[in-house]
């Protein structure tokens, strides 16, 4: 199942995540950081409560600089590969899927054509390196550990719009 794409309004907010230099297919990166990430959060006492998501910085496919992430305005001591940053605030686009990850390529690429026939632009910029994203974000509001069920996972893509 997929929402229709619509226009939300976001207040910046703090993150820390571990930031990876991955090729696509990326899964077998995803637990480790995620777990590196929950261990910090443990280890300063910290509830694990925010919005957990990866953020796509700079994409050239299948090559991609990701942040695998959690929101939070909590002090979390920084080590390893841990680092903070803000997602920035703003108008973003967001459609919600519901079902397995594997799809998440399709869908993305889905609201990539919706947007381009409206004439909407993202902020990002366009560099030798790739396309570096100010914020291109999967926020996953369950994941496998609590839903063994791929059919029942909820991930919301969430794209920040150009200014203007």
């Amino acid at each position: 199942m997929l929402t229709l794409p619509r226009q939300t309004e976001r207040d910046p907010q703090r993150y820390v995540a571990v930031r990876r230099k991955v090729t696509m297919p990326f899964g077998d990166a995803v637990g480790p950081a995620f777990g590196e990430l929950f261990a910090a959060f443990a280890n300063a006492g910290v509830a694990t409560d925010g919005m957990e998501f990866i953020k796509y910085d700079l994409i050239d496919m299948p090559d991609l600089e990701i942040e695998i992430g959690m929101t939070t305005d909590a002090a979390i001591p920084l080590s390893g590969a841990l680092m903070e940053g803000e997602l920035p605030g703003g108008r973003y686009i967001e459609t919600t899927y519901t079902g397995p990850y594997d799809d998440l390529y399709e869908v993305t690429a889905m609201l990539i054509g919706w947007a381009k026939e409206r004439g909407i632009a993202w902020d990002m910029e366009e560099t030798s390196e790739g396309d570096r994203f100010a914020a291109r974000l999967e926020h996953y509001h369950n994941n496998p550990v609590d839903e063994p069920d791929p059919a029942k996972l909820r991930t919301t893509l969430m794209f920040k719009l150009a200014s203007g």
